[in-house]
């Protein structure tokens, strides 16, 4: 219940609660919550109310507040729900509430490291047969890949907020039947619809994070587009894996749901056979029941299903801090991309279109196989949450902008 006009509909309700940056014109980047279609000042709220944790609130990042832990986290989440619970509290709240159509937003956090995953068995099989015209799904996958959640470090000053123009990348390409690579803008740009993990409480260098300790780390989910350009990509990553292809672009979107909003969204993984080394485990509820849903140019193309996801995000911070690696606050991990069983739950274009071989219709009538210029993907996803209440992350979006011409 809340003394709020929400609808009842309101995927940004009470149960939801997602944290970002936002600013008004003239004004310097702060932190906000999304309460319906308003955004939550709350780190002046906080402030006004006296509130301890209001120092960890100020400022152009999610970066004090992430550091600052769970117990922190948990206690804000419980202030600002009591806040805009009891009507007592409405004529302190309501200076603080902001149309969300009078803000920009913003990267909500500063991004210290960012690794991608490959742990979707629907997505790596595609891939597989594609990349590698494997037979069968055996031969699709890496002899490696049901042992240990696969992955590569990305590059993290190219994570953008959503909204951010992408533009073409440039580089190598050497198609199948060319004798020598050529340089220039890639003809095979493609998307990845993914889930992010944001890491608030770090660890130390040599120290192993269980995944029993997930929740103590990271503090919640976003959205994640990882554009690729699969022609780059295709000719670079032999032998050591993605680099160019994937550098130029990571978008994410603008609101961090808590892990606490998603209790209700926790469903147990896919069965792993084989099973996993001890130190992956363990985690038998990290599974989360999100339906995403793609957009090319405003049309639907696809809705991956996340719960299919083989390695959970427990099992990959597990794996991530294995060596010893140790975690940043700001931190972000992706899941991969995010594929189901059938055509229309693909994730990525070089799924939908099979490598290129089989063009998708737009309403339009036009054709695509990869992005072209002017394109716009947006991906969004919901999850279930208490009483039946949906919880939502808003969208990630990116509109594909010509390549820069090399100057001579």
């Amino acid at each position: 219940m809340t003394w709020l006009d929400l609808p009842e509909d309101s995927v940004f309700g009470l149960a939801n609660l997602p944290y970002g940056v936002f600013s008004r014109p003239g004004q310097e980047p702060r932190v906000g919550i999304a309460v319906g279609s308003s955004v939550l000042d709350v780190g002046t709220l906080a402030e006004a109310a006296g509130a301890a944790f209001a120092p960890v609130l100020w400022g152009p990042s999610l970066n004090p507040f992430l550091a600052a832990g769970r117990e922190t986290w948990s206690l804000v989440r419980e202030k600002v729900t009591e806040w805009l619970s009891d009507e007592a509290h409405r004529d302190l709240v309501t200076p603080h509430l902001v149309p969300l159509a009078e803000v920009q937003l913003h990267l909500p956090f500063e991004v210290a490291d960012y690794v991608d995953f490959y742990s979707n068995e629907h997505h790596a099989v595609n891939a597989g047969t594609i990349f590698r015209l494997a037979d069968d799904a055996t031969d699709a996958l890496t002899p490696n890949w049901k042992h240990l959640p696969i992955g590569y470090h990305g590059r993290a000053g190219t994570v953008v907020v959503s909204g951010t123009p992408i533009v073409r990348p440039s580089g190598q390409r050497k198609p199948r039947n060319e004798e020598k690579p050529t340089y220039g803008p890639s003809l095979r740009l493609d998307i990845e619809a993914e889930v992010g993990f944001v890491v608030g409480t770090p660890s130390k260098l040599g120290e192993q994070v269980g995944v029993g300790a997930f929740e103590d780390h990271v503090f919640g989910v976003c959205l994640v587009n990882d554009w690729s350009a699969r022609d780059i990509q295709a000719w670079e990553y032999q032998p050591l894996g993605p680099f160019l292809g994937k550098s130029f672009a990571t978008s994410v979107s603008p609101w961090i749901v808590p892990l606490e909003a998603l209790q209700h969204a926790r469903v147990a993984p896919p069965p792993q056979d084989p099973e996993p080394l001890p130190y992956l485990l363990g985690d038998t509820h990290w599974g989360l029941d999100l339906g995403m849903e793609i957009r090319v140019n405003g049309h639907v193309v696809s809705r991956p299903p996340f719960a299919t996801q083989y390695w959970t995000a427990a099992q990959q911070l597990a794996h991530l801090t294995v060596n010893g690696a140790s975690l940043r606050t700001g931190d972000l991990y992706a899941s991969g991309t995010v594929s189901g069983p059938e055509k229309d739950q693909r994730g990525s274009l070089l799924e939908l279109s099979w490598g290129g071989r089989e063009p998708f219709d737009l309403p339009d009538g036009s054709q695509r196989t990869f992005l072209e210029d002017g394109d716009e993907v947006i991906i969004t996803a919901t999850a279930p949450g208490p009483d039946g209440a949906r919880i939502g992350f808003g969208e990630v979006a990116g509109r594909v902008v010509p390549a820069v011409t090399e100057e001579k």
